[in-house]
């Protein structure tokens, strides 16, 4: 999407249409009295409720200079978050996309609550961007894409930081729109082999520096929790590192970690054939953190960023892993592996050992882990929990401020010591069966020293969409990234 910033005023664009957000059921518009009236005249006569997402398209009949008017519904003010404000951006471009409309503007004096106007620019260009996305690389009729533009209309309070939100957004939404592609291809398609290939191009394309860990090496390093998730896969399990240098050259690294479950039938204990579909999106939290690190390699922030995927396959071939087997972590922690569906967490351990090596300033690991987490949060919100008060802070407002919402869980020693084997040093699920999702964070836990930050998020209920919605089509949403980027951005 073409994104633009001009001074002059919304009813002076002679654009497709013009996108006007409407809070507490009133236009957010000032200054032309005849387009408030058409606003209101239609508002009136259609009943236009202005929820949150909700849309409405209509001509403008020659009134002012673009052709079509279409609302997009904030709900009421005191329910506001961030995240309004980007998918309801997506909705409205959607709803002009299935009338034709490809060219579009919005104003930037008028937006909800105290929202800055930078902020404002970010969130609704993104949201734009994502709303012209489609999969469609199986359909075997495919439509043409079409090229679309948004105009940012109208005087910003501060022109420089809105000119540098509208560049951030645009390098933020080719990072996601390309991701999306890979992090939509079927377990098939997208083999663990795939993603390597497709990380290696990336890193060339952008300045990163990629190694890949094969199986070979995985052995050499006592991987073998992760060998554990791909021994009943034809497909070799690999872990992908992706470094950006950062700008400071005194500055330590952060390290990210994401799950990268290629498909996860759930090995020997078996997932129920209901919904198993929906298990190639188990990679998503390697998906963000690919997002993330082309973020990085393209806005340039201070701070030195290391992703690393942990990508396997978890199959129940005749050499899969058993019930009851125990396998040696490259930690040289021993781990019962009592169900071969909390595989998550093996994947995770040996990456997160890994990371310790580049002396990082914090560790954030991303991953679809657990059924509990959507039975405590549906798919609202990603679950956060970790060793470090002020990381947990600094993410829950990172996710604020980015649009994706996270809630703090605790970490206590109950459920550390709930994670203890019997005839190892720990056990891949808990003795008592409760506070799954807390149980599993407390198993990676104990592969984090306390003296190193570390934040655990949990996307299992946020990760994709399996029903369209007004902003975005079934798939994967790349959850975590827009937190993570912004979060690293506010570093020093």
């Amino acid at each position: 999407m073409k994104l633009t910033l001009t001074t002059r005023p919304l009813e002076t664009q002679a654009n497709d249409a013009c996108i006007v957000f409407v809070q507490n059921k009133k236009p957010l518009l000032s200054g032309n009295p005849e387009l408030a009236a058409l606003l209101e005249e239609r508002i009136k006569k259609t009943g236009f409720s202005g929820e949150f997402a909700q849309t409405l398209v209509f001509p403008t009949f020659g009134k002012i200079k673009t052709e079509n008017i279409i609302l997009a519904g904030l709900g009421e003010s005191k329910e506001f978050r961030m995240e309004y404000l980007e998918r309801a951006a997506s909705a409205a471009v959607r709803a002009g996309k299935s009338a034709g409309i490809k060219n579009f503007a919005t104003t930037t004096e008028t937006g909800p609550g105290k929202v800055p106007d930078a902020a404002f620019v970010r969130a609704v260009a993104r949201g734009a961007a994502w709303g012209t996305y489609r999969f469609d690389t199986f359909k075997t009729e495919k439509k043409k894409r079409d090229t679309f533009s948004l105009t940012f209309a109208g005087a910003c309070e501060n022109a420089a930081a809105c000119r540098k939100a509208l560049t951030e957004a645009d390098l933020e939404s080719q990072a996601l729109l390309s991701t999306a592609d890979l992090a939509n291809l079927p377990g098939n398609e997208c083999t663990p082999q795939k993603v390597a290939t497709w990380a290696q191009k990336m890193a060339r394309e952008t300045g990163l520096t990629c190694s890949v860990l094969n199986k070979a090496d995985l052995q050499k390093k006592n991987c073998n929790a992760l060998l554990a998730v791909a021994a009943g896969s034809a497909q070799d399990a690999k872990i992908i590192t992706l470094k950006y240098k950062g700008t400071n050259p005194k500055a330590k690294p952060v390290v990210l970690v994401g799950k990268t479950i290629t498909f996860d039938s759930g090995g020997i204990s078996l997932k129920p054939g209901k919904g198993m579909g929906w298990m190639l999106y188990d990679k998503c939290g390697g998906m963000a953190v690919l997002a993330v690190l082309q973020m990085v390699a393209r806005l340039k922030p201070e701070t030195p960023v290391i992703g690393m995927l942990t990508v396997a396959e978890n199959m129940p071939g005749g050499t899969a892993t058993r019930p009851g087997d125990i396998v040696k972590s490259h930690a040289g922690k021993t781990i019962e592996i009592l169900n071969t569906d909390a595989e998550g967490r093996l994947a995770l351990c040996d990456a997160l050992s890994l990371a310790l090596e580049h002396k990082p300033t914090a560790i954030v690991d991303l991953a679809t882990l657990t059924g509990a987490c959507i039975v405590a949060l549906g798919h609202t919100a990603s679950a956060v929990i970790g060793n470090s008060s002020e990381l947990t802070a600094a993410l829950l407002k990172a996710g604020a401020a980015a649009g994706e919402r996270l809630w703090e869980l605790p970490l206590w020693k109950e459920h550390m010591d709930d994670m203890k084997g019997t005839f190892a040093d720990l056990q891949n699920i808990g003795k008592s069966g409760t506070a799954g999702t807390i149980t599993a964070a407390a198993f990676l836990a104990h592969f984090i020293p306390d003296s190193v930050p570390w934040a655990h998020i949990d996307i299992a209920g946020t990760a994709w969409e399996e029903s369209s919605k007004p902003w975005t089509d079934p798939g994967a949403t790349l959850f975590g990234a827009r937190t993570l980027m912004e979060w690293i951005t506010g570093l020093k």
